[in-house]
């Protein structure tokens, strides 16, 4: 069977640089790795199809021969066959040596290896009404940064960290399992590379210190719980003059005691007495940008929506502004006195003469009642 087109194979245009055809490679090496799709017969082709075209495209002076001649130019250098790093352990000691920094053997990376720092997350609490309109936020994160005293280095000042003699500074050490090459973390210096013979007395060899540090937060308006804020290069700092990592501020909207949020729309329920919700009035209704009046119709009945438009929020994400949605809840009296009672009473007695017309509802739940009854009676006769 043909082979394919090493640049069809990654993804790539023949005009690829070598740092687009190094990332095209790291990408399909970790999708279609063994380790990550077990007993994958069609996965593991795919990574060694990989494996093999970016041998070749990767090497330059290949490169040229395969632009010129295809397949053919580069046949007998191509490392799925007997070439070198053809077989299946050379695949896994690349792979676990490019992709994942380390090295070894004859093509691991010599010299001190660094390592970025982590990410750290806080967890920050909001009002709703502090989320809705936003603000900016002072927050303190215990970290590790770089010890000023030896630099970062971890060594003594006046003295310098050896190379390991177990990794040779590489950091990782290859292992021999059957058939397969595999790469481990440096059982000695822990990945590192060095050995620290006279530790700095402030960070004991490890280069960095744990401090404490104040951060402003700018919170956008209309952030909502599980939304994060990414502070680059405010995490822990890096090992051997690597990178500092990131901080993520996750957001969590504290409970409100009259709105309840969804997406961009506000809800709340607002209580309204008997009367009004028969006769009809105004109500006064809160909103995070304060009272706003809400008109009731008469014979309003309870679980009514009313909808005011633009009074919700607008997401952080942009688009429309959204609405608050008040449901009116009609409130039974209670602790009614003697002349209450009395009222209530010959109201009722008026409702009464009305027939069906004043409790539609009622009359029709109590007809479907009846002929429920009326049917079971009649089922349960024949």
């Amino acid at each position: 069977m043909s082979k394919r087109d090493y640049y069809e194979v990654l993804c790539v245009e023949k005009t690829a640089s070598e740092v687009e055809i190094k990332k095209a490679y790291r990408r399909l090496a970790m999708k279609h790795h063994p380790d990550r799709n077990p007993d994958d017969a069609e996965a593991e082709a795919k990574f060694k199809e990989t494996k093999e075209a970016y041998e070749i495209l990767s090497d330059a002076q290949k490169r040229a021969a395969y632009d010129q001649f295809g397949h053919a130019g580069v046949e007998q250098g191509a490392g799925m066959g007997g070439g070198p790093g053809g077989n299946f352990s050379d695949i896994f000691g690349d792979v676990f040596g490019d992709i994942f920094g380390g090295g070894g053997g004859g093509g691991g990376r010599r010299g001190e290896r660094v390592y970025r720092g982590a990410d750290l997350q806080y967890n920050l609490e909001l009002s709703l009404e502090e989320a809705v309109h936003g603000k900016t936020v002072k927050i303190r994160v215990p970290t590790y940064v770089k010890c000023n005293k030896c630099n970062g280095s971890g060594a003594k000042k006046g003295s310098t960290a050896d190379t390991c003699t177990t990794c040779q500074g590489v950091g990782q050490v290859r292992m021999q399992q059957g058939f397969f090459s595999l790469q481990q973390t440096c059982p000695t210096c822990h990945g590192s590379g060095k050995v620290i013979k006279d530790p700095c007395d402030a960070c004991h060899g490890e280069g960095r210190i744990q401090e404490h540090k104040t951060l402003s937060v700018k919170v956008p308006a209309g952030v909502d719980t599980g939304d994060r804020i990414r502070l680059s290069n405010e995490g822990e700092a890096g090992q051997n003059g690597g990178p500092a990592g990131d901080l993520y501020v996750h957001v969590h909207v504290k409970p409100h005691d009259i709105f309840t949020r969804e997406g961009s729309d506000l809800y709340c329920e607002v209580p309204i007495n008997i009367a009004t919700a028969a006769l009809g009035g105004t109500l006064d209704v809160p909103t995070l940008d304060g009272r706003i009046s809400l008109k009731v119709p008469a014979e309003t009945q309870s679980g009514k929506m009313f909808r005011l438009r633009n009074k919700g929020v607008r997401s952080v994400r942009g688009g429309v502004q959204g609405d608050l949605l008040c449901r009116v809840i009609v409130e039974t009296p209670v602790k009614l006195n003697a002349r209450q009672k009395e009222l209530l009473q010959e109201f009722q007695a008026t409702l009464d003469e009305g027939g069906k017309s004043h409790s539609p509802k009622a009359h029709s739940w109590l007809d479907g009642v009846k002929k429920f009854f009326d049917d079971m009676k009649q089922n349960i006769g024949s």
